[in-house]
């Protein structure tokens, strides 16, 4: 039987729903250290960052519904890897809920090395990237 009408189950939205501050320790990867906090956009581009250089499955301490999976592409044609790569960024991506969409992919390739810039547009506003991926 389908009721005719929905009837208010007696719940109320008693909550509003918080953004909450994005601050992470501040990534000096040239000197390998941590130095001071970053936050909201600055916050964004380096999770971007780590998200594409932590291999997914790799490291037991890391949830695996995060992270690249970008290993298995070496020693498959180029044409493959040049069509997966953008499709692999996207995934990686899009699991972060402060990431909408990632669109306007360039991808370039040189010798053994495929070339992807791409444009990851985030509630902070757009933040343009880019990866290589060494595949042979």
């Amino acid at each position: 039987m389908i009721p005719n009408q929905i009837e208010n189950d007696g719940l109320t939205a008693d909550f509003e729903e918080v953004i909450e501050p994005s601050k992470a320790h501040k990534l000096h990867v040239e000197k390998g250290r941590c130095a001071g906090f970053v936050d909201e956009r600055e916050a964004m581009k380096q999770a971007i960052f780590l998200m594409l250089s932590i291999e997914r499955y790799d490291h037991i301490i890391y949830s695996w519904n995060n992270f690249a999976e970008l290993k298995d592409l070496f020693g498959k044609p180029t044409s493959y890897v040049a069509s997966e790569v953008p499709r692999r960024i996207r995934d990686c991506l899009l699991q972060d809920d402060r990431i909408n969409e990632v669109d306007s992919f360039h991808v370039s390739t040189h010798k053994n090395k495929v070339h992807v810039s791409y444009t990851a547009h985030t509630i902070y506003g757009p933040i343009d990237g880019e990866k290589e991926v060494i595949y042979q």
